[in-house]
């Protein structure tokens, strides 16, 4: 996992509490093995293939005991000379929320607690003031007559807000453009979730909810593993999905083909030839965030 956009907390960081020998550790040693494990553990591509392992396997244990269903967790690293981009075409949006419903279904997020990474926003009267839209629209059909929708989720912006509020570094860009979470790094402080002006950080107040026969057994490490109470989660582009050459299960799930995905780096991608040859644009661009996510229209 690339480090060169994360921060340098030398206070908190996981390097200098081992190397300083604190207190702590003392008590940690002489705890069992598997509280050791978890003391020192480090960042997910830093571990030992045989701590990968032990990872998954405790993974895999956990979801047997909560929901009855044996996970497969994928370790899945980048693809090579790949940077993922995402682009909506606004022209096309009919506000279904197809989208939400997939998004939640394969990203095991909790339905009790509701959890959902994706917000469509209703614009009235078609304008674009998000200060007056509405997420909690539901008219009997959409679309409705004059109105316009603007789905949200996470950016994955290039210069991400979120990664420098984090104080223990549990959130970081990888090199394919996915901004991802250790859910057994994060310590539930939200701060990542004050810094992010697109809300797509999403805090569990409670241990997620999902019925045994709803739960997605196809997971990742760094995706949709189902997360416990206390952390903050988010959008991964469907990680588990499109780093094995899949697409992200909002696309697939779109009705009208707004939505656009692929390889930045790609000159013959459809991503490239929506940023080529459309009007396009990006949320709260002014804030230097540098998002991957684009909008357009026909």
């Amino acid at each position: 996992m690339d480090k060169r956009h994360l921060p340098v907390l030398p206070t908190v960081s996981r390097r200098s509490l081992i190397r300083s020998g604190v207190a702590a550790s003392a008590a940690v040693l002489a705890a069992p093995k598997t509280a050791f494990a978890s003391f020192f553990r480090e960042r997910y591509r830093e571990m030992t293939p045989a701590e990968k392992r032990e990872a998954v396997r405790r993974i895999v244990a956990q979801a047997k005991r909560d929901y009855g269903v044996t996970l497969d967790v994928g370790t899945e690293d980048v693809l090579p000379h790949v940077v993922f981009g995402y682009a909506l075409n606004l022209s096309k949006c009919m506000g279904t929320r197809r989208c939400v419903e997939a998004c939640v279904a394969e990203n095991n997020q909790s339905r009790n607690p509701q959890i959902q990474y994706i917000r469509v926003l209703d614009l009235v009267h078609g304008g674009l003031d998000l200060d007056t839209s509405d997420h909690y629209f539901d008219p009997q059909e959409v679309p409705v007559a004059g109105h316009r929708y603007l789905p949200i989720q996470c950016h994955q912006c290039a210069n991400p807000p979120c990664v420098k509020a984090c104080p223990v570094e549990a959130t970081w860009t990888e090199p394919d453009g996915i901004t991802v979470i250790d859910y057994d790094w994060c310590i539930g402080c939200r701060y990542c979730m004050a810094a992010c002006p697109y809300w797509a950080r999403h805090f569990n107040w409670a241990k997620p909810e999902i019925p045994k026969d709803q739960v997605n057994p196809d997971t990742h490490y760094l995706g949709n593993r189902p997360r416990a109470k206390g952390v903050v989660e988010k959008c991964t582009f469907c990680i588990q999905r499109t780093r094995l050459g899949r697409l992200p299960a909002c696309l697939e799930a779109c009705p009208t083909g707004a939505r656009v995905f692929g390889n930045l780096l790609d000159p013959d991608s459809d991503i490239r030839y929506v940023l080529e040859n459309k009007t396009v644009f990006r949320l709260k661009e002014d804030l230097g965030t540098e998002p991957r996510f684009w909008y357009y229209t026909d």
